[in-house]
């Protein structure tokens, strides 16, 4: 999952970056709402966090634009104001959920998968394909019913996988998913870690290369989905 992180407090904007890292989400931030139009504008987002009172086009603003925009992104505004006037404010402006400062990080990880699995058609929490069992939540993964220790990194490559139910992803589709905006096109990231990801999984081999495509869940030879 790659996130949006639109928050004019550095210090609170780089916790909340890092602190997402650490759940295999990757989160681009910006700074104020030139930036984070910029950012929309060039980058492909699961959901965008949108402080309300951000400099430049505020968070209201912006999220009028993702809603007229029509692409669907989900919105969770943050504010330090706890009224229920604001928060309705927030919502009748497009907002899918909202969430109040201060507010504990693991709380922001259960909103933002939340929002991810609505926003994709109502998929199951726990996602299961090829004798794979991926939970996002819980950030486990089995195999035939056997764990399998992922770092972070493979386990969002293999998430953008899963959630393709065996249709092919392009290198490029997975570096803008599963890595940040500082990300170089030119590196072999995508590769690296699909080979470890493979071995970490284990043979029969579930992740088919498609030359000159991409990659996708390929359940064995005698096996099912």
């Amino acid at each position: 999952m790659r996130v949006l992180i639109v928050e004019d407090e550095p210090v609170l904007a780089g916790a909340i970056r890092d602190g997402l890292g650490l759940e295999a989400i990757a989160a681009d931030v910006a700074g104020d709402g030139h930036a984070a139009l910029e950012m929309l504008a060039v980058n492909t987002y699961d959901v965008a966090v949108l402080d309300r009172d951000v400099p430049g086009p505020s968070g209201d603003e912006i999220a009028r634009g993702i809603v007229a925009s029509g692409s669907g992104l989900p919105i969770l505004m943050l504010t330090a104001a706890d009224r229920l006037d604001d928060k309705a404010s927030g919502f009748e402006l497009g907002a899918d959920d909202y969430l109040t400062k201060p507010f504990a990080l693991r709380e922001l990880v259960l909103r933002l998968r939340a929002l991810d699995r609505r926003r994709a058609h109502h998929r199951p929490p726990v996602r299961e394909i090829a004798g794979l069992r991926l939970d996002p939540f819980r950030r486990e993964v089995f195999r035939d019913g056997r764990y399998v220790a992922l770092t972070r990194k493979q386990f969002a490559v293999l998430e953008v996988l899963v959630a393709a139910e065996g249709g092919v992803v392009s290198a490029e589709e997975l570096l803008e998913r599963a890595w940040d905006e500082n990300a170089d096109p030119f590196t072999n990231a995508v590769r690296i870690t699909i080979s470890a990801l493979r071995r970490r999984l284990g043979e029969p081999w579930l992740i088919a290369t498609v030359p000159g495509v991409g990659y996708r869940i390929e359940a064995p030879a005698g096996g099912g989905r």
